[in-house]
């Protein structure tokens, strides 16, 4: 049996690529879950289709926010997860990001967190501990070009992860998070387009270039990284806490300063 079956999760960002598989695998497991994200209309297709329940809203809004996780918990009877998934990107260097692409970035992949789990805090104690999944990246531990502000807050959600863990681990409170390398979701869509163009290449060849060091030489699935945030969500982790898994096909592992001698 699972050990998803009767466990009430809240998922953010969900209306596409990883919250969506997150929720996906989360559902056909056994959990009751309430999907958040900024587009109402996916979100509640979703919902319609596996039975979730869609709490349209931004991480940036505390209020709203609170007003989901009470939602959830009182129809559900109670919260034992929480996948924090919301995220955006903005490319470009120091000197290319005004304050408010800096502020947008940081408000809703470190910020969103600390007001989600803030709002969670409550109801999982109630349930004497739960999980706490957040959706970091690779890019959190390497820097890429104009990178500026989503590595740093990246690499600060892994502080908070960690910091979570260490506050609340005496009441039973897991906190870690799943670090992906490059998935094939929407998210990617314009990253291809802008190298194919800079290149002169199909979108094929572009997605082909991402992963030519990579270990296993491809993208991840988004079902993939749902499989992790499912282990580190249930009781198959329950002696992990406070630990960043990277689910990079072995990017990581790639010494870069080697990849010259690499076979043509």
């Amino acid at each position: 049996m699972s050990g998803l079956v009767g466990k009430v999760a809240l998922i953010t960002g969900a209306g596409s690529g990883i919250g969506e598989a997150v929720a996906r695998r989360f559902a056909s497991q056994g959990a009751k879950v309430g999907i958040t994200g900024r587009r109402a209309a996916p979100l509640e297709g979703l919902a319609r289709e596996i039975g979730a329940l869609a709490l349209p809203g931004d991480v940036t809004d505390a209020k709203i926010v609170e007003q989901s996780v009470a939602r959830l918990a009182r129809e559900y009877g109670g919260l034992d997860i929480v996948v924090n998934n919301a995220g955006i990107a903005i490319v470009g260097s120091i000197e290319q990001l005004d304050d408010a692409a800096w502020d947008a970035v940081m408000d809703t992949n470190l910020n969103g967190t600390r007001r989600v789990v803030r709002a969670a805090l409550p109801y999982l104690r109630q349930r004497g501990g739960g999980a706490i999944v957040n959706i970091s990246s690779i890019g959190s531990f390497f820097a890429a070009r104009n990178n500026a502000v989503y590595t740093p807050a990246k690499a600060a959600l892994n502080g908070l992860t960690m910091a979570l863990a260490r506050d609340y681990g005496p009441e039973g409170i897991r906190v870690n998070a799943v670090c992906p390398g490059w998935v094939d979701t929407p998210m990617l869509a314009p990253l291809l387009e802008m190298l194919s163009s800079e290149r002169g290449i199909t979108k094929d060849q572009a997605r082909a270039l991402l992963v030519q060091f990579n270990p296993l030489n491809r993208m991840a699935r988004p079902e993939e990284i749902a499989r992790c945030v499912e282990f580190l969500a249930t009781d198959a982790s329950s002696y992990v806490t406070g630990t960043t898994l990277l689910v990079d096909g072995g990017m990581g592992i790639v010494d870069v300063g080697t990849v010259a001698f690499a076979p043509r």
